[in-house]
Formats: C-alpha cells, sequence, structure tokens
C-alpha cells in the first residue's frame, strides 16, 4: 500500500486547511485509516482514525475542530482542519491499517503561525 499525503502549508491562527491523502490498491474500503502528527521534540501521536464502517475518533485536542471522512470511490481519506492554533504545528502522517500492518505515508508539514 502506498499513501501520498497532500494539503500542508502555511497557514495563521484560526485558519483552515485540507490534508488529503490518496492510497493505492484495490482494498482501500477495507483499511482502517488516519491521521498522525509529529511536532519537533514530541513522538508521534494519533490525530483522527476512520474505520471501514465510518466511525471515527479524534484526539481530545483536535475534537470539534479537525473532520476526518473517507471517500472509498477515490481511495482517498481527507483531514479538513479548522479554527487552527500554533500547537497544532507539526508534519500530519497518513496510515492504513490492514489486517495488523500498519503503512505510512511521507508526510506533510502544516504550520500556524502569523
Amino acid at each position: 500500500v502506498q499513501l501520498q499525503a497532500s494539503g500542508g502549508g502555511l497557514v495563521q491562527p484560526g485558519g483552515s486547511l485540507r490534508l488529503s491523502c490518496a492510497a493505492s490498491g484495490s482494498a482501500f474500503s477495507f483499511y482502517v485509516m488516519g491521521w498522525y502528527r509529529q511536532a519537533p521534540g514530541k513522538e508521534r501521536e494519533l490525530v483522527a482514525r476512520i474505520t471501514v464502517g465510518h466511525n471515527t475518533n479524534y484526539a481530545d485536542s483536535v475534537k470539534g475542530r479537525f473532520t476526518i471522512s473517507r471517500d472509498n470511490a477515490k481511495n482517498t481519506v481527507y483531514l479538513q482542519m479548522n479554527s487552527l492554533k500554533p500547537e497544532d504545528t507539526a508534519v500530519y502522517y497518513c496510515n492504513a491499517l490492514q489486517i495488523g500492518v500498519n503503512y505510512w505515508g511521507q508526510g506533510t508539514q502544516v504550520t500556524v503561525s502569523s
């Protein structure tokens, strides 16, 4: 499984960004998809996850601001990020989980700064 993330960039506090992650292969609808992030000097953390049945869960720090969604017809998962804060600055990674095996994308930088 190959994952290609895009959509990162520089945004002011309070702004929005939408990340996209396109996956290869024909079994996308069977993957649990997630977004993780890693800030400098910190461990990678789960931001949001969406299951095969479209159930979602979020880190407490992003609840009410971020929304994860998936389009199985396009083999793509999205992360809509609103009301961004400087502490959201990190490299964001797309993750696919299938039968206990994790796949990772290359990461996309999100910087929230005025």
